[in-house]
């Protein structure tokens, strides 16, 4: 049997729990936000959705139902399963939280002497040639991606479809053949040998591009594979110089909440969560960084050299700006960053690699971000302390000199809005409670923030972009007026003159005002 349940407490452990030792929650897990290091994060278990490993963001689940045994679990899970998102299988005892797969639910019944085992290879059979019939491909490429979900989902009870399965769900199909038979059951062998790589403690540059090849075509049909795809992409860009600097380039700082997420610093339920901007800046770092992989390795080189070009790597400063040092000595955070990147570089530099690639793309990455570091320090320290102009500037110089300000705050943050979220995040997540116990002067770092968020948004202000509908307007309005001197006579019209008529036909954008879609 299976229960709907009433909107369940924020303690979803607990909660679930209380439903009974037999109880399993079927729950859709969206795709989460990624606040962790792509460099250390875990090989996705194929067919899991991680939403039960510990810091999971158990927000991202929409409970679907509660059912009651195995059997009904796993009935409701081939009947529910649609192939686009993740319905994972949680049970929680003692408020412990574990994902089973379905394939581990139909070999517990398999081995049941009590058990259907008739019923159950016609239910599964009934869900593998779903599977195929729903694939976007559709013929003969519908079996690949039928036999890669249940490499994915079942492979705990077979690698590949048995006869009681496979047989009767390709009578359905009207595809009962040998070759297609081979094709499903070559393809499903295949896809598990893959799975089973991802727990290789080493592996090449070479290995990992050729594994993400094949995987990568399968993702679109079996979203179970998209984590091993991505996963993949990420490996290899970590052995890429180029995919590390742009990396550096656009990562946010996120020195605060790395620190605080430390075992041991705090509480797994009380530890703050990454502000929503700072996220969403992470978010597009990566999706830069594995659409430059992805297209180094599919042959699309000006594609990659464009997102490089994109996105220079800033030079490496020789010395610590005033301005830097200014920000670090009243930072916590600032200070944090610069002595884990310290301790990063000496670890990178002990390291004994036994893979050449990875340890270049690591230093290469340290070096870009130790120069990213600064010019944040830089232009943050010139928001909050800003230097007197120097007694003996030329006049003409005071404007160009303070010009610097809003030049290094887009070299730093791209553009002056991006640098006000990064801002606002950090004092949101500055303020969220409780605080943890190991963080140093969070009222000050607090206040240190709002102090140059105020300065940000003085410069925004006053270099605010001229409205281009009030300018069209005064174009317009002085469009029709006579000239002065039409009193005087006409007078033969002249190349500039025809050429001032033409601009002003044209608008706004002959001005070098900038003129948008539909404008």
């Amino acid at each position: 049997m299976s229960e709907q349940p009433s909107p369940f407490r924020d303690d979803f452990r607990a909660w679930l729990a209380e439903r009974g030792q037999d109880a399993y929650a079927l729950v859709w897990v969206a795709e989460g936000s990624e606040p962790a290091d792509f460099a250390t994060a875990e090989a996705p278990r194929v067919g899991e959705s991680g939403i039960a490993r510990a810091g999971a963001d158990l927000p991202r689940i929409a409970l679907q139902e509660v059912t009651h045994g195995r059997a009904e679990t796993l009935r409701r899970w081939l009947q529910l399963d649609d192939g686009v998102r993740h319905l994972a299988v949680l049970t929680a005892e003692s408020g412990v939280l574990r994902e089973h797969t379905p394939g581990e639910l139909a070999a517990e019944l398999m081995r049941d002497p009590s058990g259907d085992e008739a019923r159950l290879s016609e239910q599964l059979a009934g869900w593998f040639h779903r599977r195929n019939a729903e694939a976007q491909q559709g013929l003969e490429l519908g079996w690949i991606a039928a036999a890669a979900a249940w490499a994915c989902h079942m492979r705990a009870l077979a690698g590949c479809p048995p006869p009681s399965v496979l047989t009767p769900s390709l009578q359905r199909a009207g595809e009962l053949d040998d070759p297609t038979a081979d094709l499903v059951v070559t393809t499903a062998l295949k896809v598990v040998e893959l799975i089973d790589r991802l727990e290789l403690a080493y592996r090449t540059r070479a290995e990992l591009i050729e594994d993400w090849h094949a995987v990568e075509p399968l993702a679109a049909d079996v979203p179970a594979l998209a984590p091993m795809a991505v996963w993949l992409l990420d490996q290899i860009a970590l052995r890429d110089a180029h995919a590390q600097q742009l990396r550096a380039v656009l990562e946010p700082d996120l020195t605060d909440y790395v620190r605080d997420r430390r075992p041991g610093r705090a509480l797994q339920d009380t530890a703050p969560v990454l502000d929503e901007a700072r996220t969403a800046h992470l978010a597009q770092a990566r999706e830069a960084v594995r659409a430059y992989t992805a297209a180094t390795h599919s042959g699309r080189q000006g594609d990659a050299r464009q997102l490089l070009d994109a996105f220079p790597v800033p030079a490496r400063a020789l010395s610590t700006s005033g301005a830097a040092a200014a920000w670090r000595e009243s930072s916590a955070t600032a200070q944090d960053a610069v002595e884990d990147l310290a301790a990063q570089r000496a670890a990178t530099a002990a390291e004994d690699s036994a893979d050449p690639e990875l340890l270049h793309a690591a230093t290469s990455y340290l070096a870009a971000r130790e120069a990213q570091l600064h010019l944040v320090h830089d232009a943050l320290g010139r928001l909050a302390f800003p230097a007197p102009v120097p007694r003996d500037l030329p006049e003409a110089l005071a404007p160009v000199a303070a010009a610097q300000t809003h030049s290094r705050l887009i070299e730093a943050f791209g553009t002056l809005e991006r640098a006000a979220q990064t801002l606002e995040g950090q004092i949101h997540y500055q303020l969220q409670q409780p605080v943890p116990a190991h963080r140093r002067t969070t009222g000050a770092e607090s206040d240190l923030l709002n102090r140059a968020l105020g300065a940000l948004e003085h410069a925004r202000a006053a270099g605010a972009a001229f409205d281009e509908e009030d300018i069209r307007a005064r174009l317009q309005e002085v469009m029709p007026r006579p000239a002065t001197a039409a009193a005087a006579g006409p007078t033969a019209p002249t190349g500039h003159d025809a050429a001032h008529a033409q601009a002003l036909v044209a608008g706004p954008a002959a001005y070098g005002v900038n003129r948008g879609p539909g404008s």
